[in-house]
């Protein structure tokens, strides 16, 4: 490029940028190359003064907000530069739009020189016929390259996401990012027990604001302020104070998070497209949710317990550190609402009753007044006696397991999955033959035609009953139960001598009270329960069936143990 001939003093910008977003070569667009190829360029150009550099390391090109060039735009509005030197039209920008409204309509308007070292452009020299061509395609190619880039760079975080790597710049209270493998979650001892704490005692009733309040108590660092004691250079935009503080928000964020239970949630936001960088929420089912990704820290079901905790709107009461034993729990069996915990003193003494809440409110319901001692002691004397009989099932359960009938069943079930597999091997071959006798000309196409429909149809007929079959042996070996996962649930409290906010909402799903005072009470799982109850019941009149026709039966009575009868 040739020195131009004028006593004009440029003041002159050098601009330099580099994105591996945008797949830059890091070693040759480095910063520091950029800065070096545009001095080497300069020192024989007298007339232009290098009033300052500009640098955006880690921007993308298709972005034009980025903070050093928007500084370097407002020195040039100020009058105080009034040349702009790029290594190359990517270093620029990689919008097509963008950087060709710089180049055409900001920079001439505000008198500004343009100088891309690299594409050998100087807008001081004016346009050639090959310039006006040249300068848009190459834009329009580095505006074409970013986005290529982007597509494959979205394209491999969706893959890593749907395997469970976690992509995220910091790991998540609680967690470390593995030294050998930074996409893998290890835990974090210390910040996991706060998380446990906070779990406990959202568990056994204390509020948000409280637990928040007892953790700046306690001095424990907040998220934030521990990811910087860990020497992280984390930054938040929803920082407020100097120095951040445990919040109910924050608490709330934790109680929320199925991390903690070994789900990883990835993906829950995304932009339109490269060039826009604002965040959108994405629908709950588009999420990369991948179980079992990594170590657990909290029990799933002290997790579902809490998450249902969060929708029910239970308030401490004043002075009190913490919920009432059943709030949230208790409810009209005739119109449904909330039944309202209530005190009254007399003679010196407070007596607690539940009364229903559309009937305080409003008036539409009787009163469905109970005593809440009484109510208390018959929810725990009725949970003491759900949890013996889940106990009992399961030995009904395991024994039912080992009767002659069932291994009839799984082995009449096998045998007749493999008379269906024979089927379709045998359709399917039918189907490879007939082929060959089209193509062998011993069929016409006409017959081809309707001996491929008969064919298609009977496999599909074959391949239906297989999946009919397997259906049908899962429920024989999971004893038709859903398994016995709930059982564990209940057996963990087997020794139970009093009733706890903790227990109680972990096992009750719901406390409904009658008008005649009569307690009915929906333990969790009730339908797995159920479903165990008829399996037994299904037993049993088959047990009665061989006894009527004369054969040797086992039966197990319901709640108790298993005896013989003959």
């Amino acid at each position: 490029m040739e020195n131009l001939k004028t006593d004009r003093i440029y003041h002159a910008a050098v601009y330099v940028r580099l994105s591996k977003e945008d797949g830059d070569k890091e070693e040759s667009d480095s910063i520091v190359n950029q800065k070096e190829l545009i001095r080497a360029f300069l020192e024989d150009k007298p007339d232009i003064e290098v009033c300052g550099e500009w640098a955006d390391d880690g921007y993308s090109g298709a972005d034009f907000e980025r903070p050093n060039f928007q500084r370097m735009v407002r020195e040039i509005e100020a009058g105080r530069i009034d040349c702009v030197v790029v290594k190359d039209l990517s270093r620029f920008g990689r919008n097509f739009v963008e950087a060709g409204r710089y180049i055409d309509q900001i920079f001439p308007t505000l008198g500004v020189r343009f100088i891309a070292v690299n594409d050998g452009f100087d807008s001081a020299k004016g346009r050639t016929s090959s310039d006006r061509i040249l300068i848009p395609f190459k834009n329009l190619i580095n505006d074409a390259y970013c986005r290529d880039i982007s597509v494959k760079v979205r394209s491999q975080l969706e893959t890593k996401r749907k395997k469970g790597d976690f992509i995220g710049s910091f790991a998540v209270y609680g967690y470390g990012k593995d030294p050998a493998d930074h996409h893998r979650l290890v835990v974090d001892e210390y910040a996991a027990g706060v998380v446990k704490d906070i779990f406990k005692w959202k568990l056994e009733g204390v509020s948000q604001q409280r637990i928040a309040d007892r953790l700046n108590d306690r001095g424990e660092l907040s998220p934030m302020e521990y990811k910087r004691f860990c020497g992280m250079r984390y930054q938040s935009g929803f920082q407020v104070n100097t120095r951040a503080r445990w919040t109910a928000v924050a608490v709330g964020r934790i109680l929320r998070n199925e991390l903690y239970i070994g789900t990883m949630v990835q993906g829950k936001r995304t932009t339109p497209n490269h060039k826009v960088k604002k965040t959108l929420l994405k629908p709950r089912e588009e999420w990369a949710r991948v179980e079992d990704s990594h170590e657990p820290i909290i029990d799933r079901e002290d997790f579902l317990a809490v998450e249902r905790l969060l929708l029910q709107d239970t308030r401490v009461a004043p002075k009190e550190e913490t919920v009432y034993l059943l709030s949230g729990l208790v409810f009209c069996a005739d119109c449904g609402f909330s039944m309202v915990r209530n005190s009254v003193c007399r003679n010196g003494k407070t007596y607690v009753y539940y009364m229903c809440g559309n009937n305080r409110t409003n008036g539409k319901c009787s009163s469905h007044r109970v005593s809440g001692g009484q109510l208390e002691q018959s929810v725990f004397l009725a949970l003491k006696q759900h949890i013996a009989q889940t106990a009992d099932m399961e030995r009904i359960l395991a024994y039912i397991e080992t009767l002659p009938y069932r291994q009839a069943e799984v082995e009449k079930a096998d045998r007749q999955l493999l008379k269906r597999q024979e089927e379709v091997d045998k359709y399917s071959r039918l189907k490879t033959s007939l082929y060959e006798s089209l193509m062998d000309g011993l069929v016409d196409k006409g017959e081809y035609l309707e001996l491929k429909a008969l064919y298609d149809g009977k496999l599909q007929e074959a391949q239906a009953a297989m999946a009919r079959l397997r259906e049908e042996m899962e429920n024989l070996l999971q004893s038709r139960t859903g398994g016995t996962y709930w059982i564990e649930q209940f057996k963990k409290y087997q020794n139970l001598t009093g009733l706890t906010r903790h227990i109680a909402v972990t096992l009750i799903d719901r406390i409904e009270v009658c008008e005649d005072c009569r307690i009915q009470i929906r333990f969790k799982y009730q339908d797995s329960y159920e479903r165990a109850l008829s399996f037994i019941e299904s037993v049993e009149k088959i047990q009665l069936l061989s006894i009527a026709s004369g054969a040797e039966a086992i039966a197990p009575r319901k709640g108790g143990d298993v005896g013989w009868q003959e």
